[in-house]
């Protein structure tokens, strides 16, 4: 009897638990789309000036990479790429915008950390660019290689990766520096070419960006050593696991789309393919797009509207544009690079 009683405490101790539990739980797994829907357009964080990433046109119009990611969900939830508010965010205040609710999604060469996933309340979609940090300097300063920065002013953004960064390869070459913080990036950019700091250091990616934007860009070079890992993936807050998958098979789509040849230009032809996959991405077949309470014709749309990886990349970081950048590990796994899509099935 006394054991039978131990046992039922237990179970209710255990159903309490559960209760509890439950009532902690997200109150709906579709909470941001149905928010998004209703609101008719999706909140989408963005850095203020980043050329090729996010910047604004001569007519005030958003474009760059990480605005056509926010654009593709767009042209998914909507079948429409222009449904879109951008939220330009410094490197400060970009996480706390997502948790806050301020947008919801942030779209800004974030680099996907630990500490970043475990401790910030964020969920991180499939890494849209995989890139490193360098540091660039004038060539003036006649320096070809970071090991020649002993005792250099280094400037920097609050709230990145960078610091911990420059610690960990200065610190056991035993070279010393300085670090120059400043609070936004018109402040960075502009003391880096007024000649207050040695060096700028951020993604290289970045620094391609802030070298387009020079007086004259052929004073400035980014130096060769890479020193970190800078994936860098759009980010939603946690919790609403229908939001971020429809973020991360948006991003596969625009990635399978490359893998399978499917362009903007000849996305209608395939709606006629033979192959299961790409009946499955446009929505010939199949209900992929109700899983995530899309139209099947979701990934059609996306497509259609903006393209796949590669057209998205060759028109804003390309050889052909001002960062002239190279796919490099953005290539297809299929290339020798690192972009890979599961399954659509």
């Amino acid at each position: 009897m006394k054991q039978s009683r131990s046992l039922t405490r237990w179970l209710a101790m255990g159903l309490i638990a559960g209760v509890a539990a439950v009532s902690a739980a997200p109150a709906s797994a579709q909470a941001t789309l149905d928010t998004v829907k209703k609101r008719g357009k999706i909140l989408c964080g963005v850095s203020p000036v980043s050329p090729g990433f996010s910047y604004a046109d001569d007519k005030g119009a958003r474009r760059g990479f990480d605005v056509d990611v926010c654009r593709a969900m767009s042209a998914a939830i909507f079948a429409d790429p222009d449904k879109v508010d951008f939220i330009p965010l410094n490197t400060n205040v970009r996480f706390q915008a997502v948790q806050s609710g301020e947008v919801d999604i942030l779209s800004r060469q974030n680099t996907w950390s630990f500490s970043r996933d475990a401790s910030l309340g964020l969920d991180f979609g499939p890494v849209v660019f995989y890139d490193g940090q360098g540091l660039m300097v004038s060539t003036k300063l006649n320096v070809k290689s970071a090991g020649e920065l002993a005792d250099a002013a280094i400037c920097l953004l609050p709230g990145t990766t960078t610091l911990q960064n420059l610690e960990d390869f200065f610190r056991p070459r035993n070279i010393k520096y300085e670090s120059v913080v400043f609070e936004n990036s018109d402040e960075w950019r502009n003391a880096f070419f007024n000649g207050r700091c040695d060096a700028i250091t951020s993604d290289r990616s970045d620094l391609a960006s802030v070298r387009a934007i020079a007086n004259n860009p052929s004073e400035y070079v980014v130096l060769p050593e890479t020193i970190s890992k800078e994936p860098l993936a759009p980010t939603v807050r946690q919790n609403d696991p229908n939001w971020r998958d429809i973020l991360s098979w948006t991003v596969y789509t625009l990635i399978a789309a490359e893998e399978k040849g499917i362009t903007q230009a000849n996305v209608d032809e395939h709606l006629k393919s033979k192959d299961p996959e790409i009946q499955r991405m446009l929505g010939v077949n199949g209900d992929l797009g109700k899983m995530l309470g899309l139209d099947n014709k979701w990934g059609y749309n996306v497509i259609k509207s903006l393209g796949n990886y590669s057209e998205l990349f060759e028109r804003n970081l390309g050889p052909e544009t001002r960062l002239g950048l190279s796919r490099g590990p953005n290539e297809l796994w299929t290339k020798g690079g690192l972009l890979y899509s599961p399954p659509f099935r």
